[in-house]
C-alpha cells in the first residue's frame, strides 16, 4: 500500500473508531486528555506501520492495543507506579502481538456515551464544550475545528486543551451521571449538539450561510447518542428536528449563494429522505413519551414537522404552530422563542399581531444586539406597508450580524422598502 493511500485509510479509521478509542482508554486511565494523547500515538504508529504492513482486519482493536501498550509501557518506566502496573496488566490481559485480532469489550459503547457526557460537561464554558466533543467524539483534528468557527488553529488548540485540563483539574469523574443529575447532564449535552448543527446551519460569521459538514457532524453525534440512549424522548426529538430542519439545507441558498427565506424556498428542493427519517424519529420520541408535548426538542421537531408535511408555502399549519410555541414557551421560557412565536401568530393572526408581541421584546437585555429582532420587527412593519420603518430596521438588523451572506439580504430587503 502507498503512503498516500495509507494515510486517506488512517484517516477514515480514525473519523470512524476514534470516539470508541479514546473512551475505552478514558476508563482505563481516568484521564481524558491522557486518553486522546495515547490514541494519537496509536494514529502515528499506524501511519508508520500500515503501508508496510498492510491494514489489519479490525483496524480499532489494532488502534486500541498499541495505545494500551503505550499507557503499560509509559507506566512500567515509572517504578513507583509498579503496582499500578500490575493492576492494569491483570485487567487488560494484553496480547503480545497488536495484530491479533481482539474485539471491544462489552463496555465499548457505554464508554462512548460517558466519553460525550465528560466531554459536554457543565464546569466547562459552552464554547470548550463543543470544542471538546468535536475533538474527541467526532475526531474532527483542531485545525477544521477552528475553520468551522472561524478562529485561528492555535486558538482553538488552547481552547481544547483548556478544557482537558480543567476537567482533569476538577477530577470530573468518567461516567454518565445517574438520577436527578442525569437530566441536567443530558441538558448539556443535547445543548452542545445543537449549538453545533446551528452553526452549520446558520453561520454566525463568515461568508457562507450554511456549513454542511457541521450539520452532518450534529446528526451523527445525535444518531449516536439515540443508539446509546435509546429510551430518552429528548434525544430522538433533537435528532429529528435536527434530519427535518437539515432537509432543508439545499433550498436555502439560491444559485449566487443568495439566502432564500422559508416561505420563498423550493420545496421540491427538500431532501424527502431526511424528512421521513425525521418523522420517525419524531414519532418514536412522542411515543417513548407519551405524549408530543414532552420537551422542548420533541415541541421543536413537531414545529419543524409542522413545515415539512406542507408540500406548497400556502398549506403551513400556522394555527397549530402558534399554539405548539406557545406550549414551548410555557415549557422553556425564553425572548427567543417567545420572537419565533411573534412569527407564528403574525401568520395565523396576522401581522399587527405579531407585531404587538414584538414590541414587548424591545428592552430584553438577552435581546441586545440579536439581529433576529429588529429583522423581525422589519418584516411585520413591511407587511404593514409601514415601509419607511421596516427600512430602517432592516438596516439596524444588517449592522448586527457578522454574516456576510445574511447582511447582503437584510440590505436588500432595506433597499426594497426605500
Amino acid at each position: 500500500m502507498g503512503s498516500e493511500a495509507a494515510r486517506r485509510t488512517v484517516e477514515a479509521v480514525w473519523r470512524i473508531e476514534s470516539a470508541r478509542l479514546i473512551a475505552g482508554l478514558a476508563r482505563t486511565v481516568r484521564d481524558v486528555g491522557l486518553a486522546e494523547d495515547l490514541a494519537q500515538d496509536a494514529l502515528v504508529a499506524a501511519l508508520v506501520q500500515w503501508p508496510s504492513t498492510g491494514v489489519p482486519g479490525n483496524p480499532g482493536a489494532w488502534l486500541t492495543a498499541v495505545a494500551r501498550r503505550r499507557y503499560i509501557d509509559g507506566v512500567r518506566r515509572q517504578a513507583s507506579f509498579e503496582r499500578k502496573v500490575a493492576e492494569i496488566s491483570r485487567e487488560l490481559a494484553e496480547a503480545e502481538n497488536p495484530m491479533d485480532e481482539i474485539e471491544f469489550d462489552n463496555h465499548v459503547e457505554d464508554d462512548v456515551l460517558r466519553l460525550i457526557f465528560t466531554a459536554c460537561h457543565p464546569s466547562l464554558s459552552r464554547d470548550a464544550r463543543v470544542a471538546l466533543t468535536l475533538k474527541l467524539a467526532s475526531g474532527l483534528p483542531a485545525e477544521q475545528i477552528a475553520r468551522a468557527f472561524l478562529v485561528s488553529a492555535p486558538t482553538m488548540a488552547a481552547r481544547i486543551t483548556r478544557a482537558k485540563k480543567a476537567l482533569t483539574d476538577a477530577k470530573v469523574p468518567f461516567e454518565v451521571p445517574v438520577g436527578t443529575e442525569l437530566a441536567a447532564r443530558l441538558a448539556s449535552v443535547l445543548e452542545v449538539v445543537y449549538l453545533i448543527f446551528n452553526e452549520g446551519y446558520a453561520a454566525t460569521s463568515g461568508d457562507s450561510w450554511t456549513r454542511a459538514e457541521l450539520c452532518g457532524e450534529a446528526m451523527r453525534l445525535g444518531r449516536m447518542l439515540a443508539a446509546l440512549a435509546p429510551s430518552e424522548p429528548e434525544v430522538h426529538g433533537l435528532v429529528a428536528l435536527m434530519e427535518i430542519q437539515a432537509s432543508r439545507i439545499p433550498a436555502r441558498t439560491g444559485r449566487d449563494g443568495e439566502l432564500i427565506t422559508l416561505l420563498d424556498q423550493d420545496r421540491s428542493r427538500w431532501n424527502r429522505l431526511l424528512i421521513t427519517h425525521g418523522l420517525a424519529a419524531l414519532a418514536t420520541a412522542e411515543s417513548l413519551s407519551g405524549s408530543e408535548f414532552s420537551g422542548p426538542y420533541v415541541i421543536q421537531a413537531a414545529l419543524a414537522a409542522c413545515h415539512a408535511r406542507a408540500l406548497v408555502a400556502v398549506d403551513t399549519d400556522w394555527i397549530r404552530i402558534a399554539t405548539l410555541y406557545s406550549v414551548l414557551a410555557s415549557l422553556a421560557p425564553s425572548p427567543v422563542i417567545e420572537l419565533n412565536r411573534a412569527v407564528a401568530v403574525s401568520m395565523a393572526d396576522g401581522p399587527a399581531a405579531g407585531l404587538a408581541i414584538v414590541d414587548t421584546l424591545a428592552g430584553e437585555p438577552a435581546l441586545r444586539g440579536y439581529h433576529l429582532l429588529p429583522s423581525v420587527r422589519g418584516d411585520l412593519l413591511e407587511r404593514l406597508g409601514r415601509r419607511d420603518e421596516a427600512r430602517a430596521e432592516f438596516q439596524r438588523a444588517a449592522s448586527m450580524t457578522a454574516n456576510t451572506t445574511e447582511r447582503a439580504h437584510l440590505l436588500a430587503r432595506a433597499a426594497a422598502c426605500g
